[in-house]
């Protein structure tokens, strides 16, 4: 799965995507959520239109089929807008912790619609396994009351609905077999969701009226918009193209570590040992799917022979 590219590129997505959570906790205190989203991917669309404008031409980005329109609808309305317009509806309910375990079923689910639309896409039983241990260790890490898993508000139905569409947009990315780059379906994308998000949030009824932008929801809205806006979906998007659906949404059991290390950083949030044992099973978990295990197991054995003699 691995080489250098895609490694930069998988490291780049987990990181951003996990400054998300942290990022949201402080803008939501400010902004309603379809409204904040929608505010996002205007900076995230202004960014991608500045990055088209000196880096690709009018050809890069024109569509050419119908795979074309598809993959950039996929993109947009799917992956980008309806997925971050349900997951931060959600996260009005549930704490972070919460949020994390249920979004982190979207690795599971995208397997499942992979073997139902892609005919050359299937799991062995050592990649079923490590997505197992992938959960496991997201649960360990996000630690969440059973009571707030089990609630009957809509938080965790919202998270849900975010982490099964997102896995079936980027299942159809990969089905309808574009023939323009990720980057100019990102271009794309971007703007699309923010239309999406804006008409969402002018139908709840939300408004600027009464909102204050604090120096910190500034910050927020600035990282959410032109770092896991525009930079982070650049290379999520190219992840899926250099590798598959399924090991590419590996990313979203490691964007719980990244989340819980920047609570700890920047918000004065407390690492667990359950939360450590959990950063080391997420990382087993992945190099059973990522099919680095056996590499991994080489490396140690050749490491430990020596030992044995």
């Amino acid at each position: 799965m691995l080489n250098r590219r895609t490694g930069l590129l998988f490291v780049v997505s987990a990181v951003l995507f996990g400054g998300t959570f942290v990022a949201a906790k402080v803008g939501l205190d400010h902004l309603p959520p379809l409204l904040f989203v929608a505010l996002r991917f205007d900076i995230g669309a202004v960014v991608l239109a500045a990055f088209a404008a000196t880096r690709l031409s009018w050809a890069d980005l024109r569509p050419r089929t119908l795979g074309d329109v598809a993959g950039i609808l996929a993109t947009g309305a799917l992956v980008i807008g309806l997925t971050n317009a349900l997951l931060f509806l959600g996260q009005q309910y549930v704490t972070s912790g919460v949020a994390a375990v249920v979004f982190s079923l979207n690795p599971i689910l995208t397997p499942v619609f992979a073997g139902l639309l892609l005919s050359t896409e299937r799991l062995s039983h050592r990649g079923i396994a490590g997505m197992g241990l992938g959960l496991l260790g997201v649960v360990l890490v996000a630690n969440p009351e059973p009571s707030a898993l089990l609630g009957n508000g809509p938080g965790v139905p919202l998270l849900f609905a975010a982490a099964v569409v997102g896995a079936l947009g980027v299942v159809l990315i990969r089905r309808a077999d574009a023939t323009i780059s990720s980057t100019a379906r990102t271009v794309w994308g971007v703007p699309i969701a923010a239309v999406l998000s804006h008409a969402m949030s002018f139908a709840a009824g939300e408004s600027m009226a009464g909102v204050t932008m604090a120096p910190a929801a500034v910050a927020a809205l600035l990282y959410v918009g032109v770092f896991s806006g525009a930079i982070a979906y650049l290379a999520y998007f190219a992840l899926i193209d250099e590798t598959d659906p399924t090991r590419a949404n590996l990313l979203f059991y490691f964007v719980p570590v990244v989340s819980a290390v920047g609570g700890w950083a920047l918000l004065g949030e407390t690492l667990s040992v359950l939360s450590m044992a959990g950063f080391a099973v997420i990382f087993v978990g992945f190099l059973l799917v990522s099919g680095l295990w056996a590499n991994t197991s080489r490396m140690l054995s050749t490491a430990v022979a020596p030992l044995k003699r």
